[in-house]
Order: C-alpha cells, then structure tokens, then sequence
C-alpha cells in the first residue's frame, strides 16, 4: 500500500489538485500558486476541476475516494485538497487507504506538517478569507508546505526522534488500514462508481498508474 510521500531535494513529484463541488470556483487559483510555488522545484501539477456547467456535484466523500484511489494507484505523488472548513476532508481521506492528509490552515501548519509528518496529502479550509488576502496567505501556506524534505524532521536538534516517530506512524496507518483490494466489495457501490465519474479521475488512474490489480478493480466498478 503506498501510503506516504516522500519528497527529498532533487527528486520531483506530481501533485494532484482536486476539490468538491462547493469549492469548485476555487480551483483556478489554488492551481495558479500550487503550480507558481512548486514548478520552479521541478514538480509537476495535475488539476481535476469540475467544469462550471456541469449540473452533478460531488461530495468532500466522493472527493476524498478520488484522493485515495489516486494516491494508492501512483497515479500521483501528492495531493492538495481542501473543503469549507478543510477538517472535513482532511478526516474523511485519513479514512481511506493510502493517505496521510494533514490540516494546513496557517503557513506554520503546512511547514511542520511537511517537515515532520511527510504526508502524502494537504486539506486547506476554503471558505473565508478568500481575494486578494486570500491568494497571498495561500501562497505563503504553499511555500512553507513545499519549503524543504517532506519528513526530514524538525527542529533540527530533535529530527531523529522526529522521524523515528513518523516512521512509526506511518507504519501503524499501514497496519491498520486495509486497502482496496480488500475494501471494494464492502464499499457502497453508488458511492464508488459516483467517485469514478469525477471529471478526469478514472481515465488519469488507467493511464498513469502501475497497480493493474487496482486498475482491473476499478474497470469492474465503473
């Protein structure tokens, strides 16, 4: 199960952005500073927006099935998501296989969560706070996610402890998470099959991820 990013200097990844239908209007500028702060490091974006007319909305659940099936399948390597509030998204992916999402409202949130939990997954509240104000302290959240080694660990005179402690969660979420090819038949099928019609999510696992067990699940659920 792929269950965490690591992203060390040097080494590029594919970030995913994807967001539920109530922060769909959001999407342009989220991928305009996800992509300004992490295109410089080497890092390539992917963007799953709902087209404006599209009349089916979809749930921050229906969203967080797409984030897990993404990140489990290797489609990518990251996730930048967000909702209302962005805790529930954040708990609703952690529920998932293969995500380890963080709550990052504040730029101090995004760089301890980058430098010391190395997850694979970023949930940022969307509701308030959003123009020219809102573009900037996104910006700067972004950077600080991004400002170094996913899990290198943090302070400095601590980051053994830290990363053994990572090390050790990431194990247990493994352990206790069960994954997909486990989990499909106990799903509702409604919500899975609503989750692979999200714009662009089906097809972009079929092309760029390597798990044909999940891929072969997922052409079954369609």
């Amino acid at each position: 199960m792929h269950v965490a990013c690591c992203f060390f200097e040097g080494v590029c990844m594919k970030i995913g952005i994807i967001l539920a239908s109530s922060q769909k209007d959001k999407m342009d500028v989220i991928a305009e500073c996800v992509k300004k702060i992490t295109q410089p490091m080497g890092h390539e974006t992917v963007c799953f927006g709902i087209p404006e007319n599209m009349a089916q909305t979809f749930s921050y659940v229906e969203t967080a099935v797409c984030i897990s099936l993404l990140l489990s399948g290797k489609a990518v390597d990251f996730v930048v998501t967000g909702c209302s509030s962005g805790q529930g998204m954040m708990l609703a992916a952690n529920s998932l296989p293969g995500v380890l999402c963080g709550y990052i409202p504040m730029p101090q949130d995004a760089f301890l969560f980058g430098r010391i939990n190395g997850g694979n997954a970023a949930s940022l509240p969307l509701k308030d706070g959003w123009g020219w104000q809102g573009r900037e302290h996104l910006l700067h959240t972004l950077e600080k996610l991004f400002d170094g080694p996913f899990g290198e660990g943090y302070p400095a005179h601590e980051a053994d402890r830290k990363k053994r402690d990572t090390m050790l969660m990431k194990q247990i979420n493994h352990t206790v998470k069960r994954g997909w090819a486990e989990i499909a038949d106990e799903m509702d099928a409604e919500l899975l099959e609503k989750a692979l019609s999200f714009p662009g999510v089906y097809d972009y696992i079929l092309q760029n991820s390597s798990d044909e067990a999940l891929k072969n699940l997922l052409r079954a659920n369609r």
